[in-house]
């Protein structure tokens, strides 16, 4: 899974990324406008806790792969703000981070001249829409073109039909991630990567003098930016840059003096995480704790598989109990005893906090 942060100039979009992946980006490298990839853990207290009560050899947390896009480009085309270029290497992602400026600062000016987040979020989404609906009437001539030479208009047929529904909806100003999408809507979006059916994580890079009213300030913002696969959240550049290089005890001084609770980039990550549709399950044990990322909805077999391939192909049961029932009892002993440890099928569908231990031919 690969996650697009995206941005105006001087949002703080690097920044972000510099922080969330603990990465130090030199000026040389980010003059060079060259996209910036990383890999970055997804912190769960859930994986925290099994590690101190099992002291494996390993710790594995689950990974999201972050891409840090070359900054906004402008278009030669009239009407249109971003080239290309960018739009492309946007499309490629599976969901998006727009980093949005919520802070002032007279020595950094804002590109389009004074602080406005609505506008800013808008804007982008907007760029995003008319890029749809060029792509999509495109196709929607492509396939009329086509459709006389083919012997089977059959499938031209329903993906014209599909393209004459997105075009409505876009028209109305809808992102597609609005949609109801059925198997063949689903299948011509994977393939063609639309902009706005892509998840959405808006991430508003506040004032650090902003941190007692920074859920206000997001609430705020949600009335007037809701949706489907979309989600606001606060963060503060400059504080997270500096949590990220301090010693553990020094960390939690300065989140208390703060009054930080969790670090902010720890909650986006995890936000982004669940806009996928994604979750997490386990395998605990004195050589291992580790965390397996699945989609919601997929079942033991599946899950399984994600381990070893032999483990679907040869795949018997799971046992499984979940870390809520594990933690009331400390060990699968009393978990059995209890009745919450138990055996499953390939079937079962596997909840986020699961603990499996998959038997296997």
């Amino acid at each position: 899974m690969q996650i697009a942060i995206v941005g105006l100039p001087y949002s703080g979009k690097t920044t972000f990324f510099q922080t969330l992946t603990e990465t130090q980006l030199d000026q040389h490298t980010i003059q060079r406008h060259e996209a910036n990839i990383a890999t970055v853990k997804v912190q769960d207290k859930r994986l925290d806790e099994f590690t101190e009560i099992f002291q494996p050899k390993k710790k594995v947390n689950a990974t999201i792969e972050i891409v840090d896009l070359v900054g906004v480009q402008k278009s030669e085309k009239a009407g249109s703000m971003f080239n290309t270029t960018f739009l492309t290497k946007v499309r490629t992602n599976d969901a998006l981070i727009h980093v949005v400026r919520g802070f002032d600062d007279e020595s950094v000016p804002h590109p389009e001249g004074s602080i406005n987040v609505i506008r800013d979020i808008k804007l982008f989404e907007d760029e995003f829409l008319f890029a749809d609906l060029a792509f999509v009437e495109s196709r929607f001539e492509k396939i009329e073109r086509e459709m006389g030479k083919q012997k089977s208009k059959e499938q031209a047929l329903k993906e014209k039909e599909i393209m004459k529904k997105w075009n409505e909806t876009l028209e109305k100003g809808i992102p597609l991630r609005e949609r109801e999408m059925h198997d063949e809507e689903l299948l011509l979006a994977k393939n063609y990567q639309p902009l706005t059916a892509k998840p959405l994580l808006v991430a508003v890079n506040l004032d650090e003098k902003d941190i007692s009213r920074a859920e206000e300030i997001a609430e705020a913002i949600r009335k007037d930016i809701k949706g489907k696969k979309i989600r606001i959240e606060p963060f503060f550049a400059k504080i997270e840059k500096e949590l990220v290089t301090l010693e553990e005890e020094e960390k939690k001084m300065f989140m208390e003096e703060y009054g930080i609770k969790e670090s902010a980039l720890s909650r986006l990550i995890r936000s982004a995480y669940r806009l996928l549709g994604l979750q997490s399950f386990f395998t605990v044990g004195e050589d291992e704790c580790r965390a397996w990322t699945i989609h919601e909805g997929d079942n033991a077999q599946v899950a399984a598989g994600t381990i070893h391939t032999d483990f679907f192909n040869k795949f018997i049961r799971a046992e499984v109990t979940h870390y809520e029932d594990f933690m009331k009892y400390k060990t699968f002993a009393k978990c059995k005893e209890h009745g919450v440890f138990r055996l499953e099928g390939k079937e079962y569908i596997v909840k986020d906090g699961d603990i499996l231990h998959v038997r296997h031919g």
